[in-house]
């Protein structure tokens, strides 16, 4: 998993916290759910690279990678 995808993922959520604090403090409750949506989103993204990168790691010890 590509550092770029991994930051993008990391910003959709961090966008996301900001989206529903700013609905929250103007009584925006559908600017809220779209926050809580991306914070979601990336989350979700997030744990995905995760896997992948232990999927990864994994393939690389059974093949007796030192990299």
């Amino acid at each position: 998993m590509s550092f770029i995808d991994k930051a993008k993922h990391k910003a959709e959520e961090v966008v996301g916290e900001v989206k529903e604090k700013v609905g929250e403090l103007t009584g925006n409750e559908k600017l809220q759910a779209e926050g809580r949506k991306d914070q979601l989103s990336g989350n979700v993204k997030q744990t995905g690279d995760s896997v992948k990168d232990a999927a990864s790691n994994l393939g690389d010890t059974l093949r007796g990678d030192k990299s």
